[in-house]
């Protein structure tokens, strides 16, 4: 047992900012004391490929916990063994936590994962119910084994997935529903009050990681493929497609699909003075755009400067056609 004063000593592992909510409340509750922060890399960001801190590192330095940027993180076992914690708590961090680190703590390791698992295991797990049409998703917190994704459940919490969401506005929520759920969760999983429970291994799914070349429209997938897919994509790498050799990024296409079926895939038309393409099943209306180098623009502002867009095929594969 677990006596109420004493605070539990803890490590959080985490990269981007989808883990802050969650290592603010913790930083807020009396019960835990986070003693270290083991966080990536700095990396080169955007076209001046500036060094930047990844946002947890930057959430530790304003409290002043002192930080780990290890390459590998199997390398930095002696220093967390040294720092005795009781419990360690893991949100994105992507990298896999070796078992003779996940044995350190007395509580394990716990991870705070973006999907109702054992459905989506692995990176992509905000784009893919999206993708999937799924009515809900929700996250999910794990004792960690050294599998992916693979560790028995603590506790779920379930959130409906609107028509309209995009992968940038359900990254949101999750990532405030993890912090809600995560504090509660530990305290009572801590003085034996939850149970782990193996996942069902026969309802398991995995996702990769997505790369920019995912983001290429297949124009001869559905109008509601397609309009999933680019909310989908909202937030990395966006649904693009190749037009004069450059990247146009689709940035949101109106919901509801025409019922037009007679122009070749991937043509771009005029519809009720909209910007239109046709898909394999009905045409889509395209609200937004931006070339490659230029600004973001509405349709009707896109076709100002670029009047010779419409007409066009816009093709799955990188050519010189326009």
């Amino acid at each position: 047992m677990h006596s109420n004063n004493h605070k539990i000593k803890t490590i959080f592992i985490g990269t981007p900012d989808f883990g802050i909510p969650a290592f603010r409340a913790l930083m807020q509750d009396k019960q835990f004391e986070i003693i270290a922060v083991i966080t990536q890399l700095d990396k080169p960001v955007g076209r001046k490929q500036i060094l930047t801190p990844p946002p947890i590192k930057i959430e530790a330095i304003k409290h002043k916990i002192p930080i780990f940027q290890p390459k590998e993180i199997a390398d930095l076992q002696f220093e967390i063994k040294n720092l005795k914690p009781e419990i360690i708590v893991v949100i994105a961090y992507a990298q896999l936590i070796p078992e003779q680190i996940l044995n350190i703590p007395k509580f394990g390791c716990i991870n705070v994962h973006g999907s109702l698992l054992p459905k989506y295991r692995g990176a992509s797990v905000i784009q893919a119910p999206i993708l999937n049409n799924d009515k809900q998703t929700g996250i999910t917190i794990i004792k960690m084994d050294k599998g992916l994704d693979t560790g028995p459940i603590l506790a779920q919490a379930a959130i409906n997935i609107k028509s309209a969401e995009t992968s940038e506005t359900l990254y949101d929520k999750l990532s405030q529903l993890g912090a809600d759920l995560l504090p509660g969760v530990l305290k009572k999983y801590i003085v034996g009050k939850i149970k782990p429970r193996p996942q069902d291994e026969t309802k398991a799914s995995y996702v990769k990681q997505i790369k920019k070349k995912y983001g290429l429209i297949d124009w001869a997938r559905t109008a509601m493929e397609i309009e999933r897919f680019v909310r989908a994509m909202a937030s990395w790498p966006s649904a693009w497609i190749w037009w004069k050799n450059k990247r146009l990024k689709i940035i949101t296409v109106q919901q509801q699909p025409l019922p037009i079926n007679s122009y070749k895939q991937g043509k771009i038309f005029i519809y009720n003075s909209g910007l239109a393409v046709q898909c394999g099943k009905d045409a889509l209306i395209i609200k937004k755009l931006q070339l490659e180098g230029k600004k973001e623009m509405n349709s009707d502002e896109f076709l100002k400067g670029h009047r010779d867009f419409v007409g066009s095929v816009l093709l799955n594969k990188h050519a010189a056609v326009v």
